[in-house]
């Protein structure tokens, strides 16, 4: 039977290795936030899988609400990849087709170093702005970018210098009064990966990759994601 059910697991585009364990126990669902979205729950989503029909689970809002908490998958008595199984649907729904601005935010980090699209030389500037306006508070505060050797290499959310830039000085702030070595980077600061949310896992992998070069490159101890 082994080869059988191989082969069987082979042919699914969804991917979660051991769906055809589900006891249909329902225990999942009951713990998930977003049962019942679009019909749907996490058991119903196996079942679908099961039968051969990942279109409807593809097409359906249902993976991208889910929050990828893991509550189902840590509730399931069989140990279910469940999580596996919501990432593989989000990675088959077409990208013209993906939710709201996710993947062209992928596309544009790919593009820029970040999901907005700042240019490099303007968040070098907005970043010595800031870094004047709290030195009025902070004597010699500054903020460090691409600084070797510093602690710790700080990733950002591009909503801040995009849109709430005054969020960064809170950070700064603790990192001033403890008097820890830091810095972030000049590109490539993105610190909201938009291809783990959209099951883009090459775009992920780039994205990464791109940080840990930049942390590496600095020689810094340790790598920081606020997001």
């Amino acid at each position: 039977m082994e080869p059988l059910l191989l082969t069987k697991r082979e042919k699914r585009k969804l991917a979660s290795q051991y769906a055809d364990l589900c006891l249909t126990c329902g225990t999942c669902a009951g713990g998930c936030p977003v049962t019942g979205v679009d019909g749907l729950d996490i058991r119903k989503v196996v079942r679908l899988a099961l039968l051969g029909l990942d279109q409807e689970v593809i097409d359906s809002k249902f993976p991208w609400v889910c929050t990828m908490c893991g509550r189902c998958e840590y509730a399931c008595p069989m140990n279910i990849d469940l999580l596996t199984l919501i990432r593989s649907a989000r990675s088959l729904r077409a990208r013209d087709k993906v939710p709201g601005v996710l993947h062209k935010g992928v596309a544009m980090c790919l593009k820029t170093g970040n999901n907005v699209g700042i240019p490099k030389e303007d968040f070098i500037f907005l970043l010595q702005d800031l870094g004047e306006e709290l030195a009025e508070e902070l004597p010699g505060f500054e903020v460090p970018v691409d600084k070797k050797g510093a602690k710790y290499l700080f990733t950002i959310n591009s909503k801040e210098p995009f849109a709430e830039p005054e969020d960064m000085m809170y950070w700064w702030r603790i990192l001033y009064a403890a008097n820890e070595s830091w810095t972030t980077t000049s590109e490539n600061w993105e610190g909201v990966n938009w291809g783990l949310f959209t099951g883009d896992d090459e775009a992920m992998k780039e994205i990464v990759g791109r940080i840990v070069k930049n942390y590496k490159e600095l020689g810094c101890e340790y790598l920081v994601l606020p997001e």
